[in-house]
């Protein structure tokens, strides 16, 4: 099969996908036992106050009938209106998703950027320093839980040393790069503003690190691992027979092979930042989708909720198909079945 035909035939898949998932988290959202409408009408309200909300919002139809609703205004682009703040919800989700990612684009890149080269120096120097120093690193690394290691950070590098800033995405006070791509480093380089993009990427490199932490230690180590075993195989045991220079089979064979389960690893730790970075973008002040979904959760706010869910979800496929892909890229010898 080409590599086109399985792409479509993947993004056709992804339709009953959408589905299954807009019926769960609907589901999930009408049998939780609060008020949204009590909540937006506030503890004042009177009952009139709360059923007109009711009504304009269609939560006194019955749930077939708000399903349909819900699907066919999905269908013409509408994902519903915050109850809470009245705007379009796909509004807030263009303005929010972004900052979410840059912010993992950024981590998952840094992960790759130091990870493999650690795993790389573990793997050629084994059971030397080197590989301990990383062995440790690594253990440290999947150990710590981010929030924790977002605030130490935060204390030290923002509070008591002042190189970085506390949270935010820009400069308090100070205008953003002019709006393009809605990702600050590439509007900042579209303006040609090199302060804009300097702060930027000072507010983004501290919650960026937190996020990659835990990738960035399974990719070293996974890397390491790989690298291992790829030297016992056959094709790296013949190109050394062959005379073939040693920086070549390391990067021709060696890393090839190991970047297989390291790609898995990418897409998987690259979906769970899109999706589960809540607690880093909390801290840090980071004004992303998981932030805009800890505020919609905090008020039981069902539209901005299902269509978060349903932004994640399909996030997470897309990934996974890129991945797919990715694979014939690194090893010729897969085939798109």
């Amino acid at each position: 099969m080409r590599a086109w035909e399985y792409l479509i035939r993947r993004l056709v898949l992804l339709i009953p996908f959408a589905v299954l998932l807009s019926i769960l988290t609907f589901t999930l959202s009408r049998i939780v036992p609060a008020d949204p409408a009590a909540l937006a009408a506030g503890p004042f309200a009177t009952e009139e106050m709360r059923e007109a909300l009711r009504r304009e919002f269609e939560l006194d139809k019955p749930l077939p009938q708000q399903y349909l609703s819900y699907i066919t205004r999905l269908l013409h682009g509408d994902m519903g209106r915050s109850i809470m703040s009245r705007r379009p919800v796909l509004e807030d989700i263009r303005r929010y998703f972004p900052a979410t990612i840059e912010l993992s684009v950024f981590a998952i890149v840094m992960a790759l950027a130091l990870g493999i080269p650690a795993g790389m120096i573990s793997a050629q120097f084994r059971d030397r320093a080197p590989d301990h120093a990383a062995r440790v690193f690594s253990l440290v690394g999947v150990s710590f839980p981010n929030f924790w290691l977002g605030l130490m950070l935060q204390l030290l590098l923002a509070v008591g040393l002042s190189m970085l800033p506390l949270g935010g995405r820009f400069d308090t006070g100070v205008a953003p790069p002019p709006h393009v791509t809605g990702f600050f480093l590439v509007d900042s380089l579209l303006a040609r503003d090199a302060g804009a993009f300097i702060a930027s990427l000072k507010h983004l490199i501290l919650p960026a690190f937190v996020e990659s932490v835990a990738a960035l230690a399974t990719i070293a180590r996974m890397t390491r691992s790989g690298m291992i075993d790829a030297r016992k195989q056959d094709f790296v045991l013949t190109a050394k027979a062959s005379g073939m220079p040693e920086l070549s089979i390391l990067f021709r064979h060696v890393l090839r092979y190991a970047l297989t389960s390291v790609l898995t690893m990418t897409g998987l730790f690259f979906a769970w930042m899109l999706g589960g970075s809540i607690l880093v973008e909390t801290i840090f002040d980071w004004p992303g989708l998981g932030y805009y979904a800890l505020e919609a959760t905090l008020v039981l706010d069902y539209e901005p909720i299902m269509a978060i869910t349903l932004v994640y979800g399909l996030s997470c496929g897309i990934v996974n198909i890129a991945v797919d892909i990715l694979y014939g890229v690194i090893d010729p010898r897969v085939r798109y079945a």
